[in-house]
């Protein structure tokens, strides 16, 4: 028998062999076809959940920092605006080069060129004249915490626990602050919760006050040293 004759694959077993394999890579691609725009669909959705995480996140650090700061000596109040979709208050400067100095913070929604978005912009304080109208807050850096179709609408309470949808001209600042996260059809997401100020009100901390009210006693419970010259 002729060699040629036994070796090899005939023009019929080639044919059928890349019929199979081309069945087999528009079935692989069908699949791939469904699969993959979910996986994508998924990848966006978990990065924006990351962005509204840290977003969030850093919108509570703010808002747990505010400080009591009059806009002048003996002001009757702190400086602080709150609205239902807005924030202004003073804290301490942050970054790099930040020194021992005071920032007034407004978070607030806004629309840019991407659409709405709730929006950190900072300002440094500086404190006005007893009597003169308040200059104008220059706002700068701009940096958007969380983007749509995510809202964030914000209510204060004070010692009294009752939620109201604005904190103005109050003489101290808010015991906590909702922050309350929703989707484009009104429906509340995970994100949203409620933060406690560290500091609501002028002059030491009721904390500190109590501390210092509890170790007073016990100094002066000690007696003074005998004098061993009286009798």
């Amino acid at each position: 028998m002729n060699r040629s004759e036994v070796d090899g694959f005939s023009l019929l077993e080639a044919v059928a062999a890349v019929a199979l394999t081309a069945t087999i890579i528009l079935g692989l691609s069908s699949i791939t076809g469904l699969w993959l725009p979910n996986w994508r669909r998924g990848f966006a959705d978990l990065q924006r959940a990351d962005l509204v995480g840290l977003g969030l996140e850093r919108l509570l650090d703010d808002l747990s920092l505010a400080e009591y700061v009059t806009a002048w000596a003996d002001a009757p109040g702190p400086l602080f605006e709150g609205e239902p979709s807005s924030v202004v208050f003073v804290r301490s400067a942050i970054g790099p080069n930040a020194a021992a100095l005071l920032e007034v913070v407004r978070v607030a929604e806004t629309t840019d060129a991407r659409g709405a978005a709730l929006v950190r912009t900072r300002s440094g304080f500086a404190p006005t004249a007893r009597g003169r109208p308040a200059q104008a807050v220059a706002f700068t850096d701009p940096v958007a915490l969380i983007r749509a179709p995510l809202k964030v609408s914000f209510a204060y309470a004070g010692p009294d626990r009752v939620w109201a949808e604005r904190w103005i001209n109050q003489d101290q600042l808010p015991d906590a602050i909702r922050v309350t996260v929703v989707d484009d059809r009104g429906r509340r997401q995970p994100g949203s919760t409620v933060v406690r100020l560290k500091v609501t009100a002028s002059g030491v901390p009721k904390l500190e006050a109590q501390a210092a009210g509890a170790a007073a006693p016990a100094a002066s419970a000690v007696p003074p040293a005998a004098n061993p010259n009286k009798p």
